[in-house]
């Protein structure tokens, strides 16, 4: 079963064994959890999750066998992951990042390859799709409806629409 990365231990915290991880999920996440799983070099090590609290944009856990400063302080700078099986069903129009990394992108009138989403950067109004062409250059897309048009999980394709400025002169898209 393929696990997934959704944070990074940090530090410890208090005296009881708690661990403070910086969280790459959503807000809410381990709120849902039983357990995760804290990598250790090449090996994971399930823990099992006994409390969960925000402290200043940051999740303070407290695991299982896990009962000192110590303990804690073992665990730190340790990334923490969850099995795929645990991740939350999304609704039908909205993705994982992890499942469109590596799609391909074509032209919504033509169908015509333009090249493959590389990356998403997320913060501001709306995500921003990283797209490197056929030609190898880059460009960025804002992943709104008005240019991405369509995306099928089931084909690995995003369709979007171009308009004059997105792909520099002279690029083969």
């Amino acid at each position: 079963m393929e696990k997934i990365l959704i944070g990074k231990i940090v530090n410890s915290v208090g005296l009881k064994g708690q661990v403070k991880v910086y969280n790459y999920s959503y807000e809410d996440r381990f709120e849902d959890l039983e357990k995760i799983y804290i990598k250790h070099k090449t090996d994971f090590t399930q823990y099992e999750i006994e409390s969960v609290r925000n402290q200043k944009n940051m999740i303070v856990l407290k695991l299982k066998n896990v009962d000192d400063r110590n303990g804690a302080e073992a665990l730190r700078d340790r990334e923490v992951y969850i099995l795929e099986e645990d991740l939350r069903e999304l609704p039908s129009d909205t993705f994982y990042i992890r499942d469109l990394i590596g799609m391909k992108v074509v032209d919504f009138e033509d169908s015509k390859e333009i090249g493959v989403l590389t990356g998403v950067t997320q913060g501001s109004a709306q995500d921003i799709y990283q797209i490197k062409t056929l030609s190898g250059k880059e460009f960025l897309l804002p992943a709104v409806g008005e240019f991405v048009k369509e995306i099928s999980k089931e084909d690995r394709l995003i369709k979007i629409k171009l308009i004059a400025g997105f792909i520099d002169e002279g690029i083969e898209a």
